[in-house]
């Protein structure tokens, strides 16, 4: 799995486009971008920033926190950490994307994160989350006939991510939760559980598919890889006056 990382990780060139990370919606606006996409090394929105904990790096140089790079000419990105307050003013994007990061880190940094991330987003704004789905996961372990076993072993096998994947679907389940540094794992209830505790009560938190959500834009970021293992949800931020960071 760090080779695999470490393989995302590298690039062709980077370019160093602002010396500090864009803090306003106007500061936002002048890079072009409108939104974030977390876990992100090269996120595919022609508008938004990518970021993750680990640098990016050429064979001559690597980001560094706190400054605003362009990957390979074309994504956006810099590097941060979900575990700190994020370096973002107050209803200073319009989306926030993450796939399969929640799942990677504690419960309790889902949750600071979560509260961050409804701090920054505007009035109307939407977050996309996507993760493995516990309850596919054990509806696939319980299934005689093994099809869902069977689509994630091939997955693997393709990806070449781990050792082979022994015929047991007892592995299975415990890959889920123990390999790939996955640290919590979530069903819908489990993921608005989340929510609820950042403080989204009161946002329109709907269940959706892949490919499919309020902004086509931010729901065409989903990879079709592991499609029927995830589960997808998005929150809407209230919009109208009076909306802001403290609803």
């Amino acid at each position: 799995m760090g080779r695999f990382t470490e393989n995302l990780a590298s690039c062709s060139s980077l370019e160093k486009v602002c010396e500090q990370v864009p803090r306003s919606h106007a500061d936002f606006a002048g890079l072009g971008l409108t939104g974030i996409e977390f876990a992100a090394f090269r996120t595919a929105h022609p508008q938004g920033l990518g970021t993750d904990l680990l640098p990016l790096h050429t064979p001559d140089t690597a980001t560094t926190p706190g400054s605003v790079y362009l990957v390979e000419g074309a994504h956006h990105f810099t590097q941060l950490d979900i575990s700190d307050p994020l370096p973002f003013d107050a209803c200073s994007v319009d989306w926030v994307y993450a796939e399969h990061l929640v799942e990677h880190v504690p419960l309790g940094t889902v949750t600071s994160w979560l509260r961050e991330v409804r701090r920054i987003l505007r009035p109307g704004g939407i977050l996309r989350l996507t993760t493995p789905d516990l309850e596919r996961y054990v509806r696939g372990y319980l299934d005689d006939r093994g099809a869902f076993f069977t689509r994630h072993r091939r997955r693997l096998r393709t990806l070449r991510v781990g050792p082979p994947m022994p015929e047991r679907r007892a592995f299975m389940l415990n890959q889920i939760f123990y390999h790939f540094g996955h640290r919590w794992i979530y069903d819908e209830d489990e993921l608005r559980h989340a929510l609820d505790s950042a403080g989204f009560e009161g946002w329109d938190i709907r269940r959706r598919s892949y490919r499919e959500g309020l902004r086509e834009d931010v729901a065409a970021l989903d990879t079709s890889f592991r499609r029927d293992e995830t589960l997808y949800l998005e929150a809407a931020a209230p919009s109208g006056p009076g909306a802001g960071a403290d609803w």
